[in-house]
C-alpha cells in the first residue's frame, strides 16, 4: 500500500516538474513557431496551454510513472541501510550526533540567506551549506561526544542526574568479555559457581570476529570459533547472571583489543580476557582486566619445600636423568632422577617452586629408591 502512494506521489511530482519545464520552454516555442498556431484556441483553452499539459504533464508524468518502481526501490534501501548505521550507534551517539546536525543546519540558514541576493547561483547556496555545515555539525559532534557530555555535566541541575546515573552504573559492575576468554571456556565454570557479579557485556564486534573465526577455511580456527559460540549459547541458557549483547561500536577503530579497551573507558566497565598483551594495554589506558589465567594461577594448591607427593611420571626432562609429571590443574613437575621410573608411579620429595609467567613449575627429587605402591 505504502508503495502505491509512494509512486502515486511521484508521478504527480513528475508531472507538475513537467509542466513548469514546459511553462519555460514556451517562450523559446513561441519565437520558431507563428504566434497565429499557439493562440488558436479550442473551447476556450489555448494551444499553448495544451501544449503545456499534453507535452509537460501527462508525458512527464508518465515517465514519472514508469521509473517510481526504480526510486522507490533506492529509497528502501537508502532507508534500511541508514536504520542499520544507527541501529549501531549507541543512543547517546544518535542525540548528540542530532544536536549537532541542528546546529549546522542553523548556521547554514544564517549564512545562506546572505547569499540571497546574488544572480543565478544565490538560491541554491544555502542548500548546499545545509549539505556542507550539517553534516560537519553531525561528525563533529560525535567525535567530541565526550568533551559535550563533559560541558553538559558541569550545569548543575545535569551533573546530578549524571552523578546519579554513574553511581548506578558503578553499583551494577559491567564485565567485558573478549574473544579469547570465551573460546577459552572457562569463563562458564567461573560464573556458573557465582564468583562473578554483575552483567556480562559480550560486544558485537567480539561476536562478528567468533563468527569469522567459526567461518574459516583452518579446522583449527573453526573449531575454536564454533567452541566460542556454544559456550556463549551454553551460558546464556544455564546462568541466571544478566547477559547482554552490546552494539557500540568504533567504526574509526580497526583492532578488536583496542575496540574493547575503547568500550572499557567509556563504559567503566572491567574487561575479562586470558591475553597477556590486553591485559598490559588496558592496565595503561586504565581500565581494569580481570585475567583467567591470573585467576586460575592464584586458586592452585599451594606447595612448598619439603612437601612428600605421589606424582606419575609420563616423559624424561630436558636434563640428563630428568623426568616430567603433572599435577591434575596441569602444573609441571620436574623429578630429579625420574627418567628412569618414566610410566610409573613415584614418591617425590619437593625441593623447589618457581612461579613463571607460564604458570607454576614444581621441582622434586626422588623419595626413596623404590616406588610409591
Amino acid at each position: 500500500m505504502l508503495d502505491k502512494i509512494l509512486r502515486f506521489v511521484l508521478t504527480v511530482l513528475a508531472g507538475i516538474g513537467g509542466l513548469m519545464i514546459t511553462d519555460r520552454l514556451i517562450p523559446i516555442l513561441a519565437s520558431l513557431v507563428s504566434t497565429e498556431f499557439l493562440r488558436i484556441g479550442i473551447f476556450g483553452v489555448t494551444m499553448t496551454t495544451i501544449l503545456s499539459f499534453v507535452f509537460g504533464g501527462l508525458v512527464f508524468g508518465f515517465l514519472g510513472f514508469l521509473i517510481s518502481p526504480y526510486i522507490i526501490k533506492h529509497i528502501w534501501q537508502l532507508t534500511s541501510w541508514l536504520e542499520a548505521r544507527i541501529y549501531k550507534m549507541p543512543m547517546y551517539d544518535v542525540l548528540v550526533g542530532s544536536l549537532g546536525l541542528a546546529i549546522g543546519l542553523i548556521i547554514a540558514n544564517l549564512l545562506g540567506s546572505a547569499f540571497l541576493p546574488i544572480p543565478l547561483v544565490g538560491k541554491y547556496i544555502p542548500g548546499v551549506l545545509s549539505i556542507v555545515l550539517g553534516y560537519i555539525g553531525l561528525n563533529v559532534a560525535i567525535r567530541k561526544r565526550d568533551e559535550l557530555l563533559n560541558i553538559l555535566s558541569s550545569i548543575p541541575w545535569l551533573s546530578k542526574d549524571r552523578t546519579k546515573e554513574r553511581s548506578e552504573d558503578t553499583a551494577c559492575t559491567h564485565k567485558i568479555l573478549d574473544t579469547s576468554v570465551i573460546i577459552d571456556g572457562r569463563i562458564a565454570d567461573i560464573c556458573k559457581s557465582g564468583f562473578i557479579e554483575g552483567t556480562l557485556l559480550i560486544p558485537r564486534f567480539v561476536l562478528e570476529e567468533l563468527q569469522h573465526i567459526a567461518d574459516s577455511s583452518d579446522l583449527l580456527k573453526r573449531n575454536r570459533g564454533r567452541r566460542g559460540l556454544d559456550i556463549l549459547n551454553r551460558m546464556q541458557k544455564e546462568l541466571e547472571m544478566f547477559i547482554k549483547i552490546d552494539n557500540t561500536d568504533f567504526e574509526e577503530i580497526s583492532e578488536v583489543d583496542a575496540k574493547l579497551v575503547k568500550l572499557g573507558q567509556l563504559l567503566n566497565a572491567k574487561v575479562i580476557t586470558n591475553d597477556y598483551n590486553l591485559n598490559k594495554v588496558a592496565e595503561l589506558q586504565g581500565v581494569k582486566v580481570l585475567n583467567i589465567n591470573e585467576l586460575s594461577n592464584a586458586v592452585k594448591p599451594v606447595v612448598l619445600p619439603g612437601e612428600e607427593m605421589v606424582v606419575h611420571v609420563v616423559k624424561d626432562g630436558k636434563e640428563f636423568g630428568q623426568g616430567v609429571a603433572y599435577l591434575d590443574d596441569g602444573t609441571m613437575i620436574v623429578v630429579d632422577g625420574g627418567k628412569k621410573y618414566m610410566g610409573e608411579t613415584i614418591g617425590v620429595l619437593v625441593t623447589s617452586v618457581l612461579q613463571t609467567a607460564a604458570g607454576r613449575m614444581i621441582f622434586a627429587r626422588l623419595k626413596s629408591a623404590e616406588k610409591a605402591l
